[in-house]
């Protein structure tokens, strides 16, 4: 799986379990709504700092963020992803 991907699905995995919005999230961590949903999404390319910034927002190390999922959830986001793909495809 994408490392892009498995980031933004731990990053809006942390954010559900702490009830936060990405708005919040925004606030805490100095990005805009729009950066963090592109992220969550898989879109977005963070560095280092970037990392490092959203896991203090979120209070986790930045080890938590690039964990890799078990087998049944790496599946499940790779179809997501596709079928996000397919869905912004056909609407070219």
């Amino acid at each position: 799986m994408d490392l892009r991907v498995v980031v933004g699905l731990n990053v809006q995995k942390i954010r559900r379990a702490q009830a936060l919005s990405q708005e919040e999230l925004s606030f805490r961590s100095g990005f805009t709504r729009a950066y963090l949903s592109g992220l969550e999404a898989g879109r977005r390319n963070p560095t280092l700092l970037s990392l490092a910034k959203i896991a203090n927002a979120l209070s986790v190390d930045i080890e938590e963020l690039t964990k890799r999922p078990g087998k049944n959830a790496q599946a499940s986001a790779e179809d997501r992803a596709v079928k996000a793909r397919a869905r912004r495809k056909g609407k070219s």
